[in-house]
């Protein structure tokens, strides 16, 4: 199961279009006339347009929820968190999905995902909603249209790490399972790392921009 934001996705493809045309007549000058110049100012551009297309990849593109047979993944802006099932203590989704799990050394880590964040005011008038139209309605499931994606995300990662869980021979989760299973193994461990190529795609813009700033001043 992979979560995207879809939004979020659109936005950064219209912002490379964008950028790579404009890319193209920096390098190319396409609607001026005459050739091509290369000076600060263009260079300055391009890696403006270049920084655009790093906020958008770590913004819009990276961002999601993966929840698969050995663990959840949560891919923010600038971080990786992976906890396998066994190492998650709870999943809940109220303004974001949050994933508490146990981490290096036995810690308790929270991970909050960038995916599917809910405001406040947002969550208590789709709770509201999802009440009345379980009142009034006899259709079963109608709860679900009043649930928030942060919500329902929540859901179908727990019903995922229920699945994965250990399982006596009758199929079904047991306690004795369980804990047979944490004996026979290693204890499960969640990490949560910085992605490096989302730091590059943002440091190296920014560091081209100094190094241009530092050459405009020179001349």
């Amino acid at each position: 199961m992979t979560i995207r934001s879809t939004g979020g996705r659109v936005a950064a493809v219209a912002w490379f279009a964008f950028a790579v045309l404009n890319l193209a007549d920096l390098a190319f000058n396409i609607t001026g006339k005459g050739g091509p110049r290369y000076t600060v100012t263009t260079a300055t551009i391009a890696v403006l347009l270049l920084l655009g297309c790093g906020i958008a990849y770590v913004a819009g593109i990276r961002p999601a929820i993966i929840g698969d047979e050995e663990a959840v993944t949560i891919r923010n802006p600038l971080r990786d968190v992976r906890a396998p099932w066994r190492s998650v203590r709870e999943i809940e989704g109220t303004h974001a999905v949050t994933v508490r799990f146990a981490g290096p050394g036995g810690t308790e880590l929270k991970a909050r995902a960038w995916v599917h964040q809910t405001s406040p005011r947002a969550q208590a008038k789709a709770e509201a909603r999802a009440r009345r139209d379980e009142r009034h309605s006899k259709i079963p499931g109608a709860r679900l249209k009043g649930r928030t994606p942060a919500a329902y995300a929540a859901q179908r990662l727990n019903e995922i790490r229920d699945r994965n869980r250990p399982r006596t021979r009758s199929g079904a989760p047991d306690k004795a399972a369980a804990a047979k299973a944490a004996g026979d193994a290693t204890p499960a461990r969640g990490t949560i790392t910085w992605s490096l190529p989302a730091l590059a795609s943002l440091v190296v813009p920014v560091v081209l921009l100094v190094v241009l700033g530092v050459v405009a001043a020179l001349n």
